[in-house]
């Protein structure tokens, strides 16, 4: 396979994603991260903070590209010539979520494929919300997710105090 996407919000990474991104990188030649510009959703960091989160976080892998994107899934997916979407389940709500959603894409794109990826065991409890709550209440969030998201909570918190 040549080409996947990997869409998301990314508010923030998470080592959830890293290995989900990581184990893309396995099956694809490139990897593109769809950074979903989602004016409907309130994020803690904007558009820019979580590509340059991404891109940090991902430096160490090669054929990544963070290329943020809004509308719709399939249409992105057509014109970077990507032949499936990698998508990361944790449970069966995820995974019914996801069969409708890949359902649609491949109603709106027929050449497009949707590849489920179970969470390992060891990421598959994080969620970016769950960075967000152990942060704002002292935790240790290194467990959770990669340092440059840590510093970049921490210049928020400064920000806002």
């Amino acid at each position: 396979m040549k080409t996947v996407v990997f869409p998301g919000s990314f508010d923030p990474v998470t080592l959830g994603h890293i290995d989900l991104i990581s184990r893309a990188s396995k099956l694809a030649e490139r990897v593109v991260i769809a950074v979903a510009i989602n004016t409907s959703k309130r994020t803690l960091f904007n558009l820019n903070e979580r590509c340059d989160l991404l891109s940090k976080a991902t430096s160490h892998l090669s054929s990544i590209e963070v290329i943020p994107f809004s509308g719709l899934l399939a249409d992105f997916a057509k014109e970077h010539n990507a032949q499936a979407l990698i998508r990361g389940i944790r449970g069966t709500t995820d995974a019914d979520y996801e069969l409708q959603l890949a359902q649609v894409n491949k109603a709106l794109n027929t050449e497009l494929e949707t590849i489920l990826l179970p969470a390992n065991a060891a990421t598959g409890f994080i969620s970016s919300t769950v960075v967000k709550e152990v942060f704002k209440h002292d935790g240790d969030i290194d467990p959770f997710a990669p340092p440059c998201v840590k510093q970049a909570l921490l210049i928020k918190r400064s920000e806002n105090s």
